[in-house]
C-alpha cells in the first residue's frame, strides 16, 4: 500500500503568531512516524527557528493556497489523500470543496467552525467536549457530544470525547461525521512528549524560584514587558527568564529594573522551550496553544488572556484549577485606577504562587493529569480509520 500523502495548511508570523504552525507540526510528526508523506502549505514569516524545525524533519514548506479552487488544485497537483486546515483566515468554503473533490479534510477549530463542512473536526480546547458544543460551534449536522466507548485508559482522561455520528452522515450526505473534542486530543510535539515527567512533579521549596515567561513565538501583542513588570512588582526574589520574540520586545524587557533578589534574563525563541518549562518552578504565559504543553509537562502556570479568542478556554482552565488566572491583557495595560487594580491583583496572585510550593504543586498535578501527550495519536488514528478503509475498497 502506498504511503498516505498528507498536507497541512497553516500560516505563522509576527501578526498571526505560531500556534497554528506548532500544532500542525505536532500532527506532522505523528503522520511521519506512521510512514506518511507530509507537506506544509503556508507562509512562515520572520521565524527562522520555525522554518528550521520543518527542515530538520524533512517537511517541505510550499506557498499556501487560500481560495477553495486553489486548495483543490493544490491537493490534486500533489496527489493529497488528506488535507488539514488550521486557519482563521482561509475561505470557509475550502473544506467542502476539498471534500467534494475526494480529499479527506480535517478542520482544526477553536470553538467556531466558521461554516466549514469537513470530514473531521478537531477542537482540542479543555471543556470543548461539554454538552452543547456542537450547537455553540455551529457545526453542520452535528448533535451533542457523547463519550466514546472502548477508549481504554484514555476514557478516564478529562476531555476525550467525540460527537456521535448522525444517521445519513456518510460521504454522500454532504455533512461531517465526527468531532474530536477536548484536551484529550491536544496536539503536542515530540520535544514536549519526551519531556513529560513520568509522575506528578513534587512540591519543592526554593528561596528564589525559577520563573519562565513566554507569550507565543512572536509575542504579537507585546505581553512580555507588561508581565515582566507585574512579576517585578511582587517584590519576591526570582530568577526570571523571559522569551522575547522580537527585538523591540527585548528592548522593553531590558528597560525593566529588577528588585532586590530578582534577576531578569531575556532570551530569544528557542527549540529548548520544553526543557526550560520543565526546569521552571513557575511559568507565566498566554492562554494559547502552549497551555496544553504546560499541562502535559505538569508545569505550575499562571496565564493571561491576550486575545479575544482565548477567553473561553482561559476561563475554563482557570475555573477548573489547571492554572492560575492573571486576567486579560487589556485590563493589565489599562490606565487609571482600574489598570492599577488589575496589575495589583495579578501581582498578589503571582506572589502567592512564588511563596507557596504547595500551591504550585497542586496546579501542576491537576494540569499533568489532564493532558497525557497521546492526543495527536488519537487524532491520527481517527484519520487512518477513515482513510485506509476507503483506500482499500476504492
Amino acid at each position: 500500500m502506498s504511503a498516505l500523502r498528507v498536507g497541512l495548511r497553516c500560516d505563522a508570523g509576527p501578526r498571526r503568531g505560531v500556534g497554528h504552525l506548532v500544532r500542525c507540526l505536532a500532527l506532522a510528526e505523528e503522520f511521519l512516524a506512521r510512514g506518511a508523506d507530509v507537506t506544509v502549505f503556508g507562509t512562515v514569516e520572520r521565524l527562522d527557528w520555525a522554518t528550521a524545525e520543518l527542515a530538520a524533519r524533512g517537511i517541505p514548506l510550499l506557498p499556501g493556497p487560500d481560495s477553495a479552487a486553489e486548495l483543490v488544485e493544490a491537493a490534486r497537483r500533489h496527489a493529497l489523500d488528506v488535507l488539514v486546515l488550521d486557519s482563521y483566515e482561509l475561505d470557509p468554503a475550502g473544506a467542502g470543496a476539498l471534500r467534494a473533490a475526494g480529499v479527506y479534510t480535517l478542520a482544526i477549530i477553536d470553538g467556531d467552525s466558521r461554516g466549514q463542512v469537513a470530514d473531521l473536526y478537531l477542537d482540542q480546547n479543555f471543556g470543548a467536549e461539554l454538552p452543547g458544543l456542537a450547537e455553540a460551534a455551529e457545526l453542520p449536522g452535528l448533535a451533542g457530544a457523547a463519550e466514546l466507548p472502548g477508549q481504554g485508559a484514555g476514557a478516564e482522561l478529562p476531555g476525550l470525547v467525540e460527537a456521535a455520528t448522525l444517521p445519513g452522515q456518510g460521504a454522500g450526505a454532504g455533512l461531517p461525521g465526527r468531532l474530536l473534542a477536548g484536551s484529550g486530543y491536544a496536539l503536542l510535539r515530540d520535544t514536549v512528549i519526551n519531556a513529560r515527567p513520568p509522575v506528578v512533579p513534587p512540591a519543592t521549596a526554593v528561596s528564589r524560584p525559577r520563573v519562565l515567561a513566554f507569550f507565543g513565538g512572536t509575542d504579537a501583542v507585546g505581553a512580555a514587558p507588561v508581565l515582566t513588570r507585574v512579576l517585578v512588582a511582587t517584590g519576591h526574589p526570582m530568577d526570571l527568564t523571559v522569551i522575547v520574540g522580537r527585538p523591540e520586545i527585548e528592548a522593553e524587557v531590558e528597560d525593566v529594573t529588577p528588585g532586590r533578589g530578582q534577576i531578569i534574563r531575556p532570551v530569544p525563541p528557542t527549540t529548548s522551550l520544553p526543557a526550560l518549562i520543565a526546569e521552571a518552578d513557575l511559568v507565566v504565559s498566554a492562554a494559547g496553544t502552549s497551555t496544553w504543553e504546560l499541562c502535559c509537562l505538569g508545569a505550575p502556570s499562571a496565564l493571561v488572556c491576550v486575545v479575544d479568542n482565548q477567553r473561553e478556554s482561559y476561563t475554563r482552565v482557570v475555573r477548573h484549577g489547571l492554572v492560575a488566572g492573571l486576567g486579560e491583557l487589556p485590563e493589565l495595560t489599562a490606565g487609571g485606577v482600574a489598570g492599577r487594580a488589575a496589575r495589583a491583583t495579578a501581582a498578589r496572585t503571582l506572589h502567592g504562587l512564588l511563596s507557596s510550593p504547595q500551591r504550585r504543586a497542586a496546579l501542576g498535578a491537576r494540569a499533568w493529569s489532564t493532558v497525557d501527550g497521546r492526543g495527536r495519536a488519537r487524532v491520527v488514528d481517527a484519520v487512518f480509520d477513515a482513510v485506509r478503509p476507503a483506500a482499500v475498497t476504492g
